[in-house]
């Protein structure tokens, strides 16, 4: 997965090279197993909710919506790659591997990117009610919205 997204032009082996030198720079830098780094860093990244729009009654709300392990997976992924590519620094592996160290510690970009997604969810928890329930009856093909 981390692979694919790196990917650029359909390069997949200069991908496989920037991973596993970045890799390689981890284990210098940290002296532990780079795998474990890269484990906690995307587990950190990772978020839980995210916000979704939902049409209620004309108005379009943001509801907070808990995620599933995979989505959140591909998110701190995405996040890690996006923070890594916007770092200055000599070349892809160095970048990557200084993000994902920083990731742990909750130092990096893409923590931030998680603290952006996060605070949304503080402003429109009080649409938490409006997340879609089926409605049983048939209402013309349409689901009703309701309020607990």
């Amino acid at each position: 997965m981390l692979v694919n997204r790196i990917l650029k032009h359909g390069k997949k082996s200069l991908a496989y090279q920037i991973i596993y030198r970045a890799l390689k720079k981890i284990q210098q830098k940290t002296e532990t197993n780079p795998l474990s780094v890269l484990r906690q860093a995307i587990r950190g990244v990772t978020p839980d909710i995210a916000v979704k729009a939902r049409r209620v009654g004309g108005s379009t709300h943001q509801v907070p919506i808990e995620i599933g392990f995979t989505q959140g997976k591909a998110f701190a992924i995405r996040w890690l790659l996006g923070a890594s590519r916007k770092r200055p620094g000599r070349n892809m592996a160095f970048k990557l591997s200084s993000e994902l160290v920083d990731a742990p510690p909750c130092q990096g970009g893409s923590c931030g990117q998680k603290r952006r997604t996060r605070s949304p969810m503080l402003v429109f928890h009080i649409f938490t009610p409006y997340q879609e329930k089926r409605d049983s009856s048939r209402d013309r093909g349409k689901n009703k919205v309701y309020e607990e």
